[in-house]
């Protein structure tokens, strides 16, 4: 740990206007970013006595190495630069709200010839009618599933609907009397699109005239003798009832409003939210985060709305109004900011009396929920994790603590499909976001260690690069932003590393590389550690503590030892190990499954010159399955689009091998004159392209 003493800046070299600064670790890692109205004084406090800081915030400039600041011309540029650079870094000492998902909403797309019912996130799209946002997910697909008791419309995707049309035959929905089948002719697009509109007018609060409607008919049901129609019809009418009290008005229905309170201590936070539409609670949401600073409520709101709405991917969803516990010290500047993302007027206000301060009573109640079940669940899980970190570094005798440990794994069948995996833990937590995926080709998949050492020279490579281009931070100073050129993804030898969400991580898009971890674990024995130890010789790193975890006897390796380190079967430290590398096993497991499954789906319409995946895609929306493209003319290939006369041909002669065909003759008449080799040729060999292997017809 640095002593914040070496590079506190001098009080007449830092500005007294305002700006934001940002706190780096010796790597170069950002770690805490921070806005001031002057910057002198702000920065002055944190190199007080130490003795006199918030314990989180002592181990913060403890941690940092360098300290820096931008200058900005007022305080609204000192928020949107400080949410920015948060959004940017996620530093690891800034409270952080962190939710993995955008607002979910219940949506029904008028602007299709047959709407579809579904869940959306994301940008509001132009002719969708949208319902929420409603959470858990789970609450949309519950509330659909007793609409479509009453309300049959459409919920199946356009492949579903088109193969549905094709076939003649209704997808499940269909045959359950969840869905009206407009896809085989059971109703007309007038009706279906009717139905659709009664979905929506029941959803936008019109619900009393649709429950008469049904009980009359039960009635009129029960009158002609027919149980089991008033049977249904009161079952109907039941589910309408709970989809009706699930969003009972509690305000005037005019309110559109998101409702926050807070529940802490000194340590955590509990953050609630109501979503309030047309006087309706919508959907909630929570947040349990830790409180790095002793910071009062006012920034915790400040600091929350950033993150919360700085987030979304459409900004007009921001409601007209927000309605807080306690008013930032900067309101106006605030206000302005999100009515800035909103393009409208936002009121930012705490409501005093009345139902709107009743309601915000009932987010409080459950924000305290929150928190203690939070602290109950955790005091247990965070004495096991700091016992078994520190009974690993007591047995590996390291020096310092294990803040970050990073776990890699091998899988491949008979030495097909080589992947390998990489599983970050943080304070013994896994760190989802910074897992690692690589696929490995060439030389380096002959052996699980050439493999390794593959994967560990990759990784590792990218942190010395991140190194390299991050250089040494000067107080005051800011480091330059990398070229955008630098961070647009680059191939690896041996093959190339994707992210959780599929991107590539061989480039340095995300300094996720740049920060080292306090051990390496590799699942193996002596030859996968002796692989790990050269490839990180290799590139001049020799200060990195890297053990193996043995499946069989679950022994650790340590580099050039002779015997394994055995723990107690009841070590905490082994414990957490045998999760550590279970979850890496996992995560490779999954890759693998899904790369060799993609390698086992084939197509006769590939490696067809000038036939590319889009065209492909077009033949089979035209034609609907390899089977009917096999059995065109070249002139019935031209009439897709996008295909020419000698494209159409070449994909014929591909399909067709040895036979010459010419004009509109169909492999009908090639079977008819062409003899045997002809009719196999056109109709009896089996192909794969998500496709059924014996019938062609597409199975996405």
């Amino acid at each position: 740990m640095a002593d914040p003493a070496s590079y506190r800046p001098r009080t007449g070299e830092v500005p007294t206007s305002p700006g934001v600064y940002r706190f780096r670790d010796p790597d170069g890692r950002v770690i805490y970013v921070g806005k001031a109205k002057t910057l002198r004084s702000r920065l002055a406090s944190y190199f007080q006595d130490p003795n006199g800081l918030h314990p989180k915030t002592r181990a913060m400039v403890f941690t940092a190495a360098s300290v820096e600041w931008t200058v900005v011309g007022s305080e609204l540029e000192a928020l949107q630069l400080e949410y920015t650079w948060i959004k940017q870094y996620t530093p690891r000492f800034n409270i952080m709200y962190r939710d993995d998902k955008s607002y979910p909403y219940l949506a029904v797309t008028m602007n299709e010839k047959y709407p579809r019912v579904q869940v959306m996130r994301g940008d509001k799209r132009k002719g969708v009618k949208y319902f929420g946002p409603f959470h858990p997910a789970k609450a949309i697909r519950e509330t659909v599933d007793l609409m479509l008791r009453v309300f049959p419309v459409r919920t199946c995707s356009s492949g579903v609907f088109r193969r549905a049309e094709l076939s003649g035959r209704p997808c499940l929905m269909g045959y359950i009397d969840k869905c009206a089948a407009p896809c085989v002719g059971r109703i007309s697009q007038v009706g279906h699109r009717q139905l659709a509109q009664d979905f929506c007018d029941f959803m936008a609060g019109d619900a009393q005239k649709y429950i008469r409607r049904l009980e009359a008919q039960m009635k009129e049901a029960v009158a002609d003798l027919r149980y089991e129609d008033a049977a249904r019809r009161r079952d109907d009418i039941a589910a309408l009832k709970r989809v009706f009290e699930r969003n009972a008005v509690v305000l005037s229905e005019t309110t559109e409003a998101d409702i926050f309170a807070f529940a802490d201590d000194e340590l955590e936070a509990a953050v609630q939210v109501f979503h309030v539409r047309d006087g309706r609670i919508r959907g909630q949401r929570g947040w349990v985060v830790e409180k790095v600073e002793d910071v009062s409520g006012a920034t915790m709101v400040e600091q929350l709305l950033e993150q919360v709405y700085g987030s979304l991917e459409d900004s007009s969803r921001i409601p007209r109004e927000v309605l807080v516990p306690e008013l930032p010290e900067n309101t106006d500047q605030v206000a302005a900011l999100l009515s800035g993302m909103r393009g409208a007027q936002v009121s930012l206000r705490v409501p005093q009396r009345g139902d709107k301060r009743s309601l915000m009573e009932t987010v409080k109640e459950n924000a305290v929920l929150a928190l203690r079940v939070h602290k109950t669940r955790r005091s247990g899980d965070l004495t096991t994790r700091s016992a078994a970190l520190r009974e690993l570094q007591e047995a590996l005798e390291l020096p310092e603590p294990l803040l970050r440990i990073e776990c890699y794994d091998i899988s491949h069948v008979s030495g097909t499909n080589v992947v390998g995996s990489m599983v970050v833990v943080e304070d013994g937590m896994p760190k989802k976001a910074d897992y690692r995926k690589f696929s490995v080709t060439g030389d380096a998949a002959r052996d699980d260690t050439a493999a390794m050492r593959n994967v560990l020279t990759r990784r590792f490579r990218h942190y010395l690069e991140d190194q390299e281009r991050s250089g040494t931070f000067a107080t005051g100073e800011i480091a330059p932003e990398p070229d955008p050129a630098d961070v647009a993804g680059l191939t690896g030898p041996g093959g190339v590393a994707e992210g959780p969400a599929g991107a590539s991580v061989d480039g340095p898009s995300s300094r996720r590389f740049a920060y080292p971890p306090s051990l390496v674990v590799v699942d193996g024995g002596p030859p996968q550690v002796a692989s790990a130890v050269q490839a990180l010789a290799d590139l001049g790193i020799t200060d990195l503590p890297v053990v193996g975890l043995a499946k069989r006897l679950e022994e650790l390796w340590l580099p050039g030892e002779e015997f394994p380190l055995v723990l107690p079967r009841a070590s905490q430290g082994l414990y957490m190990l045998q999760r550590i590398r279970d979850e890496s096993h996992r995560f490779a497991i999954t890759f693998h499954r899904e790369k060799r499954g993609k390698s086992m789906v084939s197509s006769a319409l590939d490696g067809i010159e000038g036939l590319g995946p889009a065209k492909q895609k077009v033949l089979l929306k035209h034609f609907g399955s390899v089977k009917r493209i096999r059995a065109a003319s070249v002139e019935q290939l031209q009439e897709a689009r996008g295909i020419g006369p000698a494209l159409a041909a070449t994909v014929h002669a591909a399909l067709h091998p040895g036979i010459t065909v010419t004009g509109d003759e169909s492999a009908e008449a090639v079977k008819d004159r062409g003899g045997a080799e002809g009719a196999d040729t056109a109709s009896s060999e089996p192909v794969t392209h998500g496709v059924n292997l014996t019938t062609g017809e597409i199975l996405d």
